[in-house]
């Protein structure tokens, strides 16, 4: 899909729909005579789009149609919210926040590999059994990551795990070479980059050339990879999990992200103990993020240039 091609002018009316402590305030002081209207995604009326000009949040609100606004900035890490599937009309500019996310992110997958090779579930479990259950931790120095999106979520997650000596190959829609990463494929190398990885990190945008990108038949030839999801739950084909856990295609998975969110209670991954599920929390926007990424895209605006954190509709990202 082009992007517009005319691009919208700088908004005064801005609808924000987030959970970002102090930004309305923030974004209100940072521009004269911008007015801030702060809604939830659940709370948003017809009404509400139709005062807005811009559309500021990490998903789209519930309410049919667009109303007024010309122009979405996703404060996320991803604007799949936006685009995936959801017939958003060429005329609206999407940009995406300049925060990097990788720092973050990574520490993330730092903490639930250290999970798994110091035996935190094991450790934890036997002191409410109030057990003596010793067991050797090991070293994850010298295993090797694949991870699949070489962005900059996932260059910040190769930093870390390269910290502690894992070493890391990456996939990506261009097989570009790009550091750190040592090996870098297309998807077709999936086969040949799995073989022998200790962990699968998926850091990849959801779009529709990467909607379970993880299938049945992927997973089937993990190898017995440990699965850690950064990216977006619809990567991975979920209903395929149990099976694959069961099966010893995958050793075990730390989600935090998933198909639909929040996880349904009676998903049969929260009562597995090779699975750590946790709320979306890898990748927390601040409130310093938020603003310079929008004031960024704001100013282009005002100058008549197209922002340089425009989203390639395209690509999906």
């Amino acid at each position: 899909m082009p992007p517009p091609s005319v691009l919208p002018s700088a908004p005064r009316r801005v609808l924000l729909a987030h959970g970002v402590p102090g930004l309305a305030d923030a974004l209100g002081g940072a521009v004269p005579g911008l007015q801030v209207r702060e809604r939830r995604p659940a709370e948003i009326a017809a009404a509400d789009l139709e005062w807005a000009e811009a559309l500021v949040g990490f998903r789209r609100p519930t309410t049919d149609g667009w109303g007024n606004v010309r122009w979405i900035h996703s404060i996320g890490a991803g604007v799949d919210a936006f685009l995936f599937r959801t017939g958003l009309p060429a005329s609206i500019l999407v940009t995406r926040s300049s925060e990097d996310f990788g720092p973050s992110i990574g520490e993330y997958v730092l903490a639930r590999v250290l999970a798994v090779t110091q035996h935190l579930a094991h450790f934890a479990g036997a002191q409410r059994e109030r057990r003596w259950a010793p067991r050797d931790p090991e070293s994850p120095g010298g295993s090797r990551a694949l991870v699949l999106g070489t962005g900059l979520v996932g260059q910040g997650v190769a930093r870390a795990l390269l910290a502690i000596g894992v070493r890391c190959d990456g996939l990506s829609r261009s097989g570009r070479p790009v550091a750190p990463f040592g090996r870098v494929g297309t998807l077709d190398r999936f086969d040949e980059l799995v073989r022998g990885a200790r962990w699968l990190v998926l850091a990849a945008p959801l779009t529709e050339a990467t909607w379970r990108l993880l299938d049945r038949d992927r997973l089937a030839r993990c190898g017995g990879a440990y699965l850690i999801n950064v990216g977006r739950g619809g990567l991975v084909e979920e209903a395929a999990l149990p099976e694959a856990l069961d099966a010893g295609w995958l050793a075990g998975a730390a989600l935090d992200v998933f198909e639909q969110e929040p996880l349904d209670p009676g998903s049969p991954l929260w009562g597995r103990a090779d699975v750590t599920c946790s709320p979306h929390i890898a990748g927390i926007t601040s409130r310093e993020g938020a603003l310079e990424g929008f004031l960024d895209c704001h100013a282009a605006l005002a100058r008549g240039e197209r922002p340089r954190w425009a989203v390639d509709r395209e690509a999906g990202y």
